[in-house]
This record gives C-alpha cells, structure tokens and sequence, in this order.
C-alpha cells in the first residue's frame, strides 16, 4: 500500500488552540499540524537528502540573521498559529525582530500567535506540489511578506509576495535574494543540486 503525504485525520471535535499545543506535545515523536478547519495533519519525516537540504537553507538564514541582528530564524519543528485559526510549521520560518519581542514568553514557549514574515517550503519526494501552494498561498494571505517554495523535483521555485503574481523561476542556476524582508540576504540555488 503506498500512501500519500500529508496523512489528514478529520476533525471529530474541534481541539482549543491550548489542546492542540498539549496533544502535539502527548505525540511529541510526530510532526503535527492543523488546518483552518481543524483537521489534524500528520506530516512525514523528509529523506536524508531532503533534511540536507533543509538545514542547508536554514542555516543560511540564520547566519544571515546572525550578522544582522534583525529577527529570529525557525526550524521546520516550530508550529505558528495562523489567524484562520491553522497551525503550520514551515521548513524554515524568519520573524522581524520587532514583531517576535512584543510577544509575551509564556507565548513564546507555546505556538506563536502570528505568520512568519518570511518562509520557505522544501517540496519532497513524497509531497503533493498543489497541498504545498495552498499552504503557501495560506501563509500569504495571513501577512507573510515573502515566501519560497521550492520543488526541487522539477527545479522550479515559486516566490510568494502579498498581492501580487507569483514569479515562478525554473532554473537553480540563478540566485534567490531576500528582497526588503531580509535585505542583503542571497542564496545561491546551485547549492540545491549537490
């Protein structure tokens, strides 16, 4: 039996944000998430190269971040809750300095009240290219200011900005900058094909 990812168990009862956060705590060795509606997403663990390529680009935002000074920088295990009510955890996830210290640190430890401004979604073998652009189209209309997502499948990136066209890039042979969000940040997209 091959199975598709994400798994989505339907909601039977509507969990309260504060349940949600104990239960993926009780269930600590899944990845968890929840949609808009409440449905509880079960989200597989990435391949070995995938998770490469992953810390590859967090690490790359958080050096960056580091130099700057600007904000903090997740990794694909932080869960945020979105206005609409879903609860998502990106790849890597980048929040303004600013917007991250206003929140109170009993908020801090649970899963923070607010979009990201800036997010990436690493498309793996396993996951289905159509479930990661609602979920970044989600991210959009929930204030992130600028989002990748990035198939290396078909070496395809697809940049997010709020109210505008998607630009699609479809070669690794370019560099992806972070335009106002990040200023001065770059990747290099070559480093996805090593």
């Amino acid at each position: 039996m091959e199975l598709e990812f994400p798994v989505v168990l339907k909601k039977l009862e509507v969990m309260t944000d504060e349940e949600f956060f104990d239960f993926c705590r009780a269930n600590d060795p899944l990845e968890l998430e929840r949609d808009k509606n409440g449905n509880i997403i079960i989200v597989s663990p990435t391949g070995s190269k995938t998770g490469n390529i992953n810390l590859t680009l967090a690490s790359r935002v958080f050096l960056w971040n580091e130099e700057n000074r600007a904000g903090y920088t997740f990794d694909s295990s932080t869960g945020f809750r979105l206005p609409n009510g879903a609860t998502r955890s990106p790849d890597v996830a980048w929040i303004q300095k600013d917007r991250w210290e206003a929140i109170p640190e009993d908020q801090q430890e649970k899963f923070a009240p607010f979009c990201p401004d800036f997010v990436i979604e690493l498309r793996s073998a396993s996951y289905d290219l159509n479930y990661l652009q609602n979920k970044m189209e989600e991210y959009r209309s929930a204030g992130c200011r600028l989002g990748w997502l990035i198939d290396r499948k078909a070496q395809q990136v697809f940049i997010y900005r709020p109210d505008q066209p998607i630009d699609v890039i479809s070669s690794f042979a370019q560099i992806l900058t972070g335009e106002g969000v990040l200023p001065g940040f770059t990747f290099d997209l070559a480093l996805l094909t090593r």
